[in-house]
């Protein structure tokens, strides 16, 4: 068979049936050989590379399955490197197969010749460059263990063209070698000591725990040590919403009592996470009272950003499994009141019928959808308005760009997620900013009629940046009010969807319930207050004692 014939193979074999992605001249031979296979790989046809790599991102964390994506050479390629990135920062498992220049060209500076290994070094897990049809079925094989495997992750393989046209026999697969990660009985125990010893424990939560499929271990764990337990926006859903020992989330945007209790403790249990800038805003300072376990599958994770006392390299559910035999049943009742008491202490949004305040927003759309509802954000005070007080009720419901932070990451990840769960409700939360930059993928979610709700936050600012220009640069708005005309119901009218605008809550249920009704994308437009701010927060490099709370 055809190197082209033989990708297509190998997909099935690895269990691929959706694929992402855009033609282009020396990707020829594949999407020839795709035609071919159409009854068995769906492929979905983006309006940018860019959308293209956020949209298999977003199948990825919907599904918990590896996402591809296809791109041709030069631009093709290189439109794929925030999409890349993004998935990287946040450890989603992405392969992307990109064709280049026949092997004659390779260096010649030929036309759209990019070296994609070479630029995307640094945002993979791992890369490959193939100009032998030999290596072809090893490379793709491996690709897809190691993006999998460990800490997950993105792998990119660069194809020349002629390699996709070589003919070749598809060898067997090869039994890979998995890694294995265990904890030593030692360390069992201690941690099992550490919280046995504690007064007042803490669980911190992070991406990792959703990746390893954890949250029933750790709600077992939580149940009988009594554990509260907080997490980081990687980790939301993670958590029942209901339980009292649920702290909300930690970090910047975290809530009080979660901070707080981060602060006081004298154990932490940290799962799965990175103690990112983001969480641990002051590494001096963060958790100085604490013993800290911290169990992580990347060991270049333990002690990076935050010193440890133990340090566990080993998947998430696998360790808590391992350590449910060794911890005792206790209550923590005076922990437990003092935690109450902070919960009630602190900051509470107030309401407003007569206008759109960003979390009545987020309660009305709990509210209204069901508990599968899969919630996708892009970058900005919406985010962060969504992570709060949106109802994340299971893992991979609430999907968002941590990491990198990417603007215009989530009608792509939103496409990619309603591709992946049929099934399901996906809701798309943007602000205005953010959905200027990828909005043109309006058309992939039209021709495919793909039932996604945006919500469009429109402030008629950039609105973080707004907000960090109000706080601490004394209303110095460099750049942050560009004072766009564009009108998003006609806009999503000439799409081909259907377009709303809200501007009290009664317009927003109303909208929302027609939206609800649509068997193709629509659009709500809500237009809030630019001085709306997304509190609580605390500055970088701060701590719990410097929030703003107003």
């Amino acid at each position: 068979m055809t190197g082209a014939d033989m990708i297509c193979e190998l997909l099935l074999e690895q269990g691929v049936d959706t694929v992402f992605g855009y033609p282009g001249g020396a990707a020829l031979n594949i999407y020839n050989a795709l035609y071919q296979y159409k009854d068995r790989i769906r492929h979905i046809l983006t309006a940018h590379e860019q959308g293209a790599a956020h949209a298999a991102d977003g199948y990825a964390r919907a599904t918990g399955k590896t996402g591809v994506v296809f791109a041709t050479s030069g631009p093709g390629a290189t439109n794929l490197v925030t999409g890349i990135a993004t998935a990287y920062m946040d450890s989603i498992p992405l392969v992307a197969i990109t064709s280049n220049v026949v092997n004659d060209l390779i260096g010649r500076d030929a036309f759209q010749e990019v070296c994609i290994t070479g630029i995307t070094m640094p945002i993979t897990k791992h890369n490959f460059f193939v100009n032998r049809v030999e290596d072809l079925a090893h490379t793709v094989r491996e690709a897809f263990r190691i993006a999998s495997t460990g800490r997950r992750g993105p792998v990119l393989i660069d194809i020349t063209k002629d390699v996709t046209a070589a003919e070749s026999k598809l060898p067997p697969p090869q039994p890979a070698a998995q890694p294995i990660y265990t904890a030593t009985e030692e360390d069992i125990i201690r941690t099992s000591e550490l919280l046995s010893d504690s007064t007042h424990p803490v669980l911190l939560i992070g991406g990792g725990a959703i990746a390893s499929g954890a949250e029933d271990v750790i709600r077992q764990l939580m149940e009988r040590c009594d554990l509260p337990a907080t997490y980081t926006m990687m980790a939301a859903g993670i958590l029942d919403p209901e339980d009292p020992r649920n702290l909300g989330m930690a970090g910047m945007h975290g809530t009080p009592a979660a901070n707080r209790a981060l602060s006081e403790a004298d154990f932490i249990l940290a799962l799965g996470t990175r103690f990112s800038d983001r969480v641990a805003l002051n590494r001096e300072k963060f958790a100085k009272a604490a013993a800290i376990v911290q169990v992580d599958i990347d060991h270049s994770e333990i002690n990076k950003n935050i010193p440890v006392d133990l340090g566990i390299v080993q998947d998430v559910r696998s360790m808590v499994e391992q350590l449910l035999p060794y911890v005792k049943p206790r209550r923590l009742e005076r922990w437990h009141a003092k935690l109450a008491g902070w919960k009630e202490k602190y900051y509470k949004p107030s309401d407003d019928p007569d206008c759109l305040k960003p979390h009545q927003i987020m309660e009305i759309v709990s509210a209204m959808t069901d508990e599968k509802t899969i919630f996708v954000t892009d970058v900005g005070q919406h985010q962060m308005w969504a992570a709060q007080h949106l109802h994340h009720q299971h893992p991979r419901q609430f999907l968002t760009s941590g990491g990198l932070g990417t603007m215009g990451f989530g009608y792509g990840a939103a496409i990619g997620a309603q591709i992946g769960c049929p099934d399901r409700r996906v809701i798309h939360f943007t602000g205005d900013g953010s959905f200027h930059m990828n909005l043109n993928e309006a058309c992939t979610a039209v021709s495919y009629n793909l039932p996604i709700i945006s919500i469009i936050i429109n402030n008629q600012v950039l609105g973080m940046v707004y907000q960090w220009q109000t706080v601490f640069y004394n209303r110095c708005f460099s750049e942050t009010t560009p004072e766009r005309k564009t009108d998003f119901v006609k806009l999503a009218e000439a799409f081909g969807a259907v377009g709303y605008r809200a501007s009290t809550l009664e317009e927003f249920k109303t909208c929302l319930a027609k939206a609800l009704q649509q068997k193709g994308p629509v659009w709500i437009e809500c237009v809030i207050d630019r001085e709306e701010r997304v509190l609580p927060m605390i500055p970088n490099g701060g701590t719990f004692r410097d929030i703003i709370l107003e």
